[in-house]
Order: structure tokens, then C-alpha cells, then sequence
């Protein structure tokens, strides 16, 4: 058991006391793991921000940029910055990002996804050894599917994508079969009527992710119309997002190629 010291809410402990036991052999590596898990939160104000939730659940804090101040994200940013973690915003305006490079000068920007990012360092060499395939009904679903191809070279992951080969041209699709079959696992993007993640799944024998957008007309409800349609799909192995979501696709799919 690791005795833990008082602190006040929101105080630091340091955890040199845990590493000498740790060297001495007092502590084993698992013990001070679940040590650090447990560490506090850094209280900005407005925020508290979560430096140890890569340790937790192996992927930094997200900031989600709408509905927060500039100024917000900018103190948020450099508070994960200066911990040299890996930072990733998404939903994030070019303003937003031309504010943030001028003391950062190392950050990236996905404009079709809308995010800025600055990769971890042991991410820009070694790729995960399974592919992660991300493919879109149509060019207008691209921002979604590029978000979550964002999230997926964030954790590490080999990614390649075939875009916009939807159910209105299949055999831009079938064409493609030797590309989809050499996937772990597969991410589909569609608006419209959705139906694209039920032909993927009837082709291969891998999990399929699908992402429902906000594209289409009136009667596809903003999203409601293909989310209804992947849920009630007739393909077993397909697993639903919410509405727009390519990061938690691109999440959940780096945790099954895990």
C-alpha cells in the first residue's frame, strides 16, 4: 500500500518519495502506476485540467474548443503545453490556431477537421503494426472523417482512407475490396440515408465504426436519419457514434487495434 500525504484540494504532491522507493525496491512499478494515477488536477480557475489522464487512460485531455473563450483556450493550452504533453484541440477556428502559434511555434492544423495538435514525440516515428482504414460515402463527410484520422496519428496509429466511394456509385467501393480486407478495423463516415457501414460490414470479417453526419436534406434530420439506420443495421459488428464524432471514432478504433 502507498501511504498517501494530506494535501489541500488542489495542491500538488510531489512523488519523489514514491520514485526513491521505487528505486530502492520498496515499491514495485505497478504499485507506483497506481500511484500516479491518482494524482490531482491542475485548478486554472475556469478549468481543472486532468495532466495525468494519458497515464490513465493512455490519451492526453481534449480540449473541445466551441463554447470556450480564446483567452480560455490559450491558458488551457498553455498549461498542457508547459507539462509537455501532447495537445490536441478540436472544433478549433484558424484564429484560434493563429493565436496559439505565436508562442507555440511547434503546433499543427487540420483545417477540414478543425483541429490543432501537436503530436507526441514517440508517435512521430513508430506506428502501430495494424492498419486502421477510414473510409466516407461522400467528399462532403470528409471534416468528420479527417478529425478522426487526426485522433488516430495523435495515438500513434497507422491510418490510410478511401473517400468518398458511397452506396450511389458501389462500384467505387467493390473496387476496392483488397484495400478494405488489408484493415484491422474500419471507420465509416456517412450522411444522407447512411447506409455505406452495412456494405462495408457485409464485405469482411473486421469490427466497423460508423459515423453518422450531418449531412444531407431536410428529411435526414441533421444526422438523425443515418444515425437511425447504422443503429438498425442488419450487419452485425458495426459499433455507432454520435452525430459528427470522427474523434471518438478514431478513438475507440486505436483501443480495439490495441
Amino acid at each position: 500500500m502507498v501511504k498517501r500525504r494530506k494535501r489541500t484540494r488542489h495542491s500538488a504532491v510531489k512523488a519523489g518519495g514514491v520514485v526513491d522507493d521505487l528505486c530502492a525496491g520498496r515499491l514495485n512499478k505497478q504499485e507506483v502506476l497506481r500511484y500516479l494515477e491518482r494524482l490531482p488536477y491542475e485548478d486554472v480557475g475556469f478549468a481543472k485540467i486532468d495532466h495525468h489522464r494519458c497515464l490513465r487512460r493512455g490519451f492526453p485531455e481534449v480540449i473541445y474548443a466551441e463554447g470556450k473563450t480564446l483567452r480560455q483556450i490559450e491558458i488551457i493550452s498553455d498549461a498542457i503545453l508547459k507539462k509537455g504533453d501532447p495537445l490536441f484541440i478540436t472544433r478549433a477556428s484558424e484564429d484560434i490556431y493563429r493565436r496559439l502559434r505565436r508562442k507555440h511555434r511547434s503546433l499543427k492544423y487540420n483545417k477540414p477537421a478543425r483541429a490543432i495538435y501537436r503530436l507526441p514525440k514517440e508517435n512521430r516515428q513508430k506506428k502501430r503494426r495494424g492498419e486502421i482504414l477510414i473510409i466516407t460515402a461522400g467528399t462532403s463527410d470528409i471534416p468528420v472523417a479527417e478529425e478522426a484520422k487526426v485522433t488516430l496519428d495523435m495515438m500513434g496509429e497507422r491510418v490510410s482512407v478511401l473517400y468518398d466511394v458511397g452506396v450511389a456509385g458501389i462500384h467505387r467501393l467493390l473496387k476496392q475490396r483488397g484495400v478494405i480486407r488489408r484493415a484491422e478495423v474500419i471507420i465509416v463516415v456517412a450522411g444522407m440515408e447512411g447506409a455505406l457501414p452495412s456494405v462495408v460490414s457485409g464485405l469482411v470479417d473486421r469490427p466497423i465504426i460508423a459515423v453518422p453526419t450531418s449531412v444531407g436534406y431536410g428529411a435526414s434530420f441533421k444526422g438523425i436519419a443515418p444515425l437511425l439506420t447504422m443503429l438498425n443495421s442488419c450487419s452485425p459488428g458495426i459499433a455507432v457514434m454520435n452525430i459528427d464524432n470522427g474523434f471518438g471514432a478514431g478513438y475507440f478504433a486505436s483501443l480495439i487495434n490495441r
